[in-house]
């Protein structure tokens, strides 16, 4: 059975999970009525941070554009360019076996692709949510939905995954910000 988070809850993965390694972190959306003549495309992407909260390299940022990191631990499934349909709409798979040593947590993020020439926003979409499944036995373990809170942020971080005491941990973040995916990349070290 999936434990449903709040914003800002903060679950156990691994302790609980004894084996657990392979891991798929399924994002999804829906959009409103829009009239703006584009396809509303958003972009799952992580960024493997060190402790300082920063990728080490701007290969530390996994998203359509490079979709496995060089460790084989974090992999990107593809771009969707419009959301259609019910289920994930991207998906990142997840080794936390392979995970670096320097990697103290893997931030989960959802922008809008060209915003705003698009004149598009967050609060145009519905039914955001990040769910994080166990591999193997294709068993939901933690679902957070993001609800409808967002007005202008043209970018996301949804969850992230961290380690704690030799234990992995899911922190539902549900934090917005305006500036798309330009301004999570300078958030998080990433030369743009």
């Amino acid at each position: 059975m999936a434990v449903s988070l709040t914003k800002g809850q903060k679950v156990d993965l691994t302790k609980g999970n004894p084996g657990l390694s392979k891991l798929v972190v399924g994002l999804g959306w829906d959009t409103n009525k829009y009239d703006g003549g584009y396809d509303f495309d958003l972009d799952a992407a992580a960024f493997l941070l060190g402790a300082d909260g920063k990728v080490a390299s701007d290969a530390d940022f996994v998203f359509y554009g490079n979709l496995k990191h060089s460790s084989g631990s974090v992999e990107h499934m593809g771009d969707n360019l419009t959301g259609a349909g019910d289920g994930d709409d991207e998906q990142i798979k997840i080794n936390l076996a392979m995970v670096p040593a320097s990697v103290a947590k893997i931030d989960f993020t959802v922008t809008i692709y060209d915003a705003e020439v698009r004149k598009q926003n967050f609060g145009q979409v519905s039914n955001a949510f990040i769910r994080v499944v166990d591999e193997g036995s294709n068993t939901e373990l933690i679902r957070y939905d993001l609800g409808e809170d967002f007005s202008v942020e043209t970018a996301v971080v949804v969850g992230e995954i961290y380690r704690n005491n030799g234990e992995w941990k899911f922190n539902a973040i549900g934090s917005g910000f305006q500036g798309g995916l330009f301004a999570l990349c300078k958030n998080y070290g990433v030369n743009v």
